[in-house]
Order: C-alpha cells, then sequence, then structure tokens
C-alpha cells in the first residue's frame, strides 16, 4: 500500500487506501449497500442483513460513535461507488472490525487492502488490542484474516476469535 492518510476530525472518520476510503454512510450509499447486505445467500455468515431500507437508514445514517460500533462505507475512489462496508467498535483497550464486500467487486482485494488500512489506522490511535470475530464455516473470512497476520485466540459459540499480535502492527 503506498498511500495511507486518516482524518479524524470531531468524528469525522476518513480512512483512506490506495484504491477507497472509508466514511460514514450518506442516503444515497443505501441502495447500493441494500443490495449485497439483503442477498442472503451471499450474507450467510453476517448478522446485520436482510433489513428494510428504514433499519437500515436508522442504523446508518446517525452519527458515528465508535464506542457504540459503527457501520462505515468503503467508497471506490476511481468512481465513488460503494464497494462494501467496515465495522469499527472500540471496547476499552480493544478495536473489534469486521467487513463486507459487495460480491460485484469479490475477489479484487478490497477486503485485504482495507482490513491492512483499519489496521494501519488503529495502530495511531495509541495502543490497542486488535480483534474480529468470524463464523466457524466462513472459509474465505478466515484466509483473510490470517493472511494479514491476525491468529486464532479462541472458539466461541459458533465463531472463532482472533486476535492482531502487537509485534505484526508495523
Amino acid at each position: 500500500m503506498t498511500k495511507e492518510d486518516m482524518i479524524n476530525d470531531n468524528q469525522n472518520l476518513l480512512i483512506e487506501s490506495e484504491r477507497c476510503f472509508v466514511r460514514p454512510f450518506i442516503e444515497s450509499d443505501l441502495d447500493a449497500f441494500m443490495l449485497y447486505r439483503n442477498d442472503l445467500e451471499w450474507m450467510k455468515f453476517q448478522g446485520f442483513k436482510g433489513l428494510a431500507r428504514k433499519d437500515y437508514e436508522e442504523a446508518l445514517l446517525k452519527q458515528p460513535v465508535v464506542e457504540n460500533g459503527i457501520q462505515l462505507a468503503i467508497i471506490r475512489k476511481t468512481d465513488q461507488t460503494l464497494v462494501g462496508d467496515i465495522f469499527l467498535k472500540k471496547e476499552a483497550n480493544t478495536y473489534w472490525i469486521g467487513y463486507t464486500i459487495s460480491p460485484l467487486v469479490k475477489r479484487q482485494g478490497y477486503a485485504f487492502e482495507m482490513v491492512n488500512t483499519v489496521i494501519h489506522w488503529v495502530k495511531k490511535q495509541g495502543e490497542f488490542k486488535i480483534k474480529a470475530s468470524v463464523a466457524l464455516e466462513n472459509r474465505a473470512s478466515i484466509q483473510l484474516l490470517e493472511k494479514v497476520g491476525f491468529v486464532l485466540l479462541e472458539k466461541e459459540d459458533d465463531e472463532f476469535i482472533y486476535f492482531m499480535p502487537h509485534n505484526l502492527v508495523e
């Protein structure tokens, strides 16, 4: 990744990679978001899915507060297209991350790029642990987490909990 930048001005959160940037959702993102979030086969491992537009509006268009957990839009720079979303939640000394990429752009490296970018952004915030949970059957997500350096911590109910060792966050 050649370009990383972050702007965090009073909850106006922007995380940027070479091809994409992450920002709070806006109303015009909702149709594209609903296309993949309401594709129940694509979203079989996700919990936040299959909702009505009003429910997504209430969840996504409020003022983001990372301590409550926030869903952020991943926007491709070249055409301003929503390609996925990132979840961030800050709990004490830990950031939890999650991610979803639209099936229209699957296997193009967007999840890998953005997870790496978020890891580096978290490191800039201070001394925080980074964790992610993943469904036991979600092989693609497990492989991605391991590829970026996450290590399996434990199995909890129907999920694996992964963490990022501090020495791998450069």
